[in-house]
């Protein structure tokens, strides 16, 4: 009951809820971003024509690194970004020991498009589901956040923000299950009996799982080195 599915419905009490907390919220990080700080964004184009733009049924998949706690949804707040528009906005994987302890907090965070997740859990966890289902009806989802060093709780305050957002990543699945095959057979795991899916045993799936995990970590890294490079350039 505390992870409140039904509060994270579209329909809920004809959406009103929902846009409201968007409008609340999306002011908050406007605020944060644009008088409390200055806020500059690198290749905001991309992120927006993706976000506003994306042909019907495909869907989005955005990972950032922690600046602090509430990066998202503060981040979202730079000039020019729908971040009211609770429509456009992203579905976002949110620790379920500290967003969903209650029902006052679950019901919050379900209205803000919240997806309770277990860290530590692993892939095959009970809510994963949904946000696999938020996928295939062509969501953008942001799924838990990697972090370069330690995070402050709270947005910090004069001070500039620089966002960094890469280029698109696409991914040729069925080539990669196919590699993830080939793979799999020469590679041996310690398993833990992962299911079956997707026509894949564990072994590929670790295979794949670690193939796309490192191209991922490979443009985070490039991105974190584009941010020191305009930090050096600035001092």
């Amino acid at each position: 009951m505390k992870t409140m599915q039904w509060a994270a419905r579209a329909e809920h009490l004809g959406g009103i809820p929902r846009k409201m907390m968007f409008l609340a919220v999306g002011a908050f990080s406007k605020a944060v971003s644009n008088l409390f700080n200055n806020t500059t964004v690198h290749n905001a184009d991309t992120l927006l024509r993706l976000v506003r733009s994306r042909p019907p049924g495909v869907p989005l998949l955005t990972i950032s690194n922690h600046m602090s706690t509430l990066d998202d949804p503060v981040m979202w707040g730079f000039k020019g970004f729908p971040v009211t528009d609770a429509k456009l906005g992203r579905w976002v994987l949110a620790a379920e020991d500290i967003c969903f302890k209650n029902m006052a907090l679950s019901y919050f965070f379900r209205l803000g498009k919240c997806i309770p997740i277990t860290r530590g859990g692993g892939i095959y966890q009970e809510h994963m589901n949904e946000a696999l289902d938020r996928l295939s009806d062509g969501a953008w989802v942001m799924p838990e956040k990697y972090m370069f060093g330690r995070r402050p709780p709270f947005p910090l305050c004069n001070r500039d923000i620089r966002i960094v957002i890469g280029e698109p990543m696409e991914f040729n699945i069925p080539k990669l299950k196919k590699m993830a095959v080939d793979m799999s057979n020469d590679v041996s795991f310690s398993l833990a009996s992962w299911p079956r899916t997707c026509g894949l045993d564990e072994a590929a799936q670790r295979c794949l799982y670690t193939n796309i995990s490192n191209q991922i970590r490979t443009a985070m890294e490039r991105l974190r080195k584009i941010c020191k490079s305009c930090q050096e350039m600035k001092d």
